[in-house]
């Protein structure tokens, strides 16, 4: 960075920043707010499948799913420890969230997050039974490898370098759940399938935010956002719905 150059024209002109020591309060809010939904999206995700492990259908799905639980739980990590470079308790954070708390299954909140942390507003709802979790898994995890694909490119270079480590872990789980509702499609679990479907179809959905979002140029000026909540939407409805087609599922308008 020239040094007649301030911080904010050098991100606007897609500089990176690589310490917490140069890092400007705005900016500093609004990287912890970002670590900390994905965090707390993980650690909230992997609470709620560990309790269905023992519904998977055979020693194999199970095997699948508590790797699942575990790699969640270690990209959580892997942010969380960034999040410590910025003062965060590393230590104590896991434990001072109910992790697996969740709403009633005919809960609707759109957007809003849980008063208990920062997690995204998908993951208060609960699951119903193995076809479900995986229904929920497959879109969710599309999803997931969208948005790490935006996140891969956030302007704090430690924190970008995470997300790209983490990128394929979470696509692979996507895959996994892809393949068990395969499985399920061909064992007559179809119907069931639909339901669950159409129950976290829009859910999922919300959790690219807002279209239009205001908040969305001053992220993109410092490099922590690149492409509208709009368009990532498109590419998952894109994706998950070509997905469910090949199933014979189909995708909620």
């Amino acid at each position: 960075m020239a040094e007649d150059m301030s911080i904010a024209s050098y991100l606007a002109q897609g500089g990176k920043l690589t310490n917490p020591s140069n890092v400007p309060p705005r900016y500093r809010a609004e990287l912890l707010k970002l670590m900390a939904t994905f965090v707390d999206s993980e650690l909230a995700g992997a609470a709620g499948f560990a309790d269905i492990i023992n519904e998977g259908p055979g020693i194999k799905a199970r095997i699948a799913a508590a790797k699942i639980v575990l790699e969640k739980t270690d990209n959580a990590d892997k942010v969380l420890q960034i999040m410590g470079d910025f003062g965060a308790d590393t230590e104590a954070y896991a434990d001072h969230h109910p992790w697996t708390a969740r709403l009633e299954r005919s809960a609707d909140i759109g957007q809003s997050r849980s008063k208990h942390d920062m997690r995204l507003a998908v993951f208060n709802y609960p699951l119903e039974g193995w076809t479900d979790a995986v229904v929920m898994n497959l879109l969710m995890g599309r999803a997931v490898t969208v948005q790490l694909g935006e996140l891969s490119r956030v302007s704090y270079q430690p924190l970008a370098e995470a997300f790209r480590a983490i990128l394929p872990i979470e696509a692979r789980h996507a895959e996994l759940a892809e393949e068990g509702l395969t499985q399920l499609v061909q064992h007559g679990e179809a119907p069931q399938a639909q339901e669950s479907v159409n129950y976290w179809w829009p859910r999922v959905a919300a959790s690219f935010g807002a279209e239009g979002s205001e908040k969305f140029e001053g992220l993109a000026a410092m490099g922590l956002r690149h492409t509208q909540n709009a368009d990532l939407r498109s590419q998952w409805e894109k994706d998950a719905g070509a997905i469910l087609k090949g199933l014979s599922l189909a995708a909620m308008s």
